[in-house]
């Protein structure tokens, strides 16, 4: 295995891209679909098997790896994430072959940003020494509560304790370390909120994603609302708990970088970022999807889902590609504007251009762009357009007036 990275707490320059806005960086993602248990408000691609053959696993991982790379063997690496799922349930050996190969694969940036989300049960935390041997140097870790009511109520096989034991075995051997919060939970208030913020605060390092629970299909928190048995804080319940975790944090060093992450100045999730940005990456494992710049062209690229399937299809043919298809001017456009208006930076009218090949005015509704800046969900200047924190709150009603 590779010596663990050093402690590194300036993020590299990252550059200008060529539309004048920052460089989104290239990253490689990894998805790792299996779970101990099922969370009842979790819609993520993820399974419960009662074994998986870790050693055909990594060799599919690998040989999609492969094929990606002859794709794309002349990007620089910024950034790799392992996701799921439950990653921290690989064996660090899987985690460093995979790092090893890409190394072999492409350049790799200087000090690149290696990513693996972890749950904080005592058996995965163990793992977290092997995972930094590895070559990861930054764990984002599923901690969602501080209180242990709500971690059962939220499915969670952890408890209180030892999510604040993994916490703090992260921070002694890894530089960077992000954790999960979900709020606007049955029952949280204001004061709640507050408490677990601070809390939460006194643990943090320099990053911290807050989300807040929503009702998916599919999940069985769907069928317990659907039946009247679950019943979350309203609409306007659920906005006071966001400004009230903004301004927490905020006031703490941790503003807002997008709608639901918040980092001290240059500890944003760089690999995040390269989404939200725009940016191109390669998804490998099942489920996952992609965006690659190939001759010109924006492709998306899709990877089958079904575990057994994706497994099948790598085995046979050396990828599970299910969909690879280019997207025309008016798709960039949405997606461009779907991640970049997350941020709080927001999209550069320059890239608005380079997407959709129309300048600003012409690509979006002028007329809904003026009843948006006048009702306090947007601001645009010479440089950018901004969605403001009224209209981050709102932001799929945002991007439907924008895009009709």
């Amino acid at each position: 295995m590779p010596e663990p990275a050093p402690h590194e707490t300036t993020p590299p320059d990252p550059g200008r891209h060529p539309d004048g806005g920052r460089d989104p960086g290239f990253g490689i993602y990894v998805h790792w679909p299996f779970c101990l248990a099922m969370c009842p408000y979790c819609d993520f691609n993820s399974h419960v098997r009662e074994g998986v053959d870790e050693a055909r696993w990594r060799a599919a991982l690998l040989a999609e790896l492969d094929h990606f790379a002859g794709r794309t063997a002349d990007r620089t690496v910024t950034s790799v994430f392992f996701g799921g799922g439950t990653p921290s349930l690989m064996a660090p050996d899987t985690v460093a072959a995979v790092i090893e190969r890409v190394r072999a694969h492409w350049p790799v940036a200087d000090a690149p940003e290696i990513t693996l989300e972890a749950n904080p049960g005592a058996a995965e935390a163990a793992r977290f020494a092997g995972f930094a041997e590895a070559g990861v140097n930054r764990l984002s870790i599923g901690v969602q509560a501080l209180d242990d009511a709500a971690l059962r109520f939220l499915g969670r096989i952890h408890g209180r304790a030892e999510a604040i034991a993994a916490v703090e075995r992260a921070k002694a051997l890894v530089p960077r370390v992000s954790f999960d919060l979900i709020y606007a939970r049955p029952g949280q208030d204001e004061a709640a909120l507050r408490a677990e913020l601070a809390e939460a605060l006194s643990l943090a390092g320099t990053h911290l994603s807050l989300y807040q629970l929503t009702i998916e299909p599919g999940t069985a928190f769907h069928t317990e609302h659907r039946l009247g048995r679950l019943t979350l804080p309203d609409e306007d319940t659920a906005a006071r708990l966001y400004a009230v975790a903004n301004e927490v944090l905020e006031a703490a060093g941790l503003p807002a970088y997008e709608v639901s992450n918040h980092a001290r100045p240059g500890d944003e999730s760089r690999h995040n970022l390269t989404y939200w940005r725009y940016g191109d990456y390669v998804g490998l494992g099942p489920g996952a999807h992609g965006r690659l710049t190939l001759d010109g062209e924006k492709r998306a690229t899709r990877q089958r889902r079904l575990p057994e399937a994706w497994l099948a299809a790598v085995e046979a043919d050396g990828h599970a590609t299910e969909a690879d298809a280019a997207l025309d001017a008016r798709a960039r456009l949405e997606e461009l504007l779907m991640m970049g208006l997350r941020l709080t930076e927001g999209v550069s009218r320059a890239r608005i251009r380079a997407e959709s090949g129309l300048e600003l005015q012409d690509a979006l509704d002028p007329s809904a762009l003026e009843r948006l800046a006048d009702a306090g969900f947007v601001t645009l200047d010479a440089g950018r357009l901004r969605a403001t924190r009224e209209g981050r709150l709102r932001l799929d009603a945002v991007l439907a007036a924008l895009l009709a």
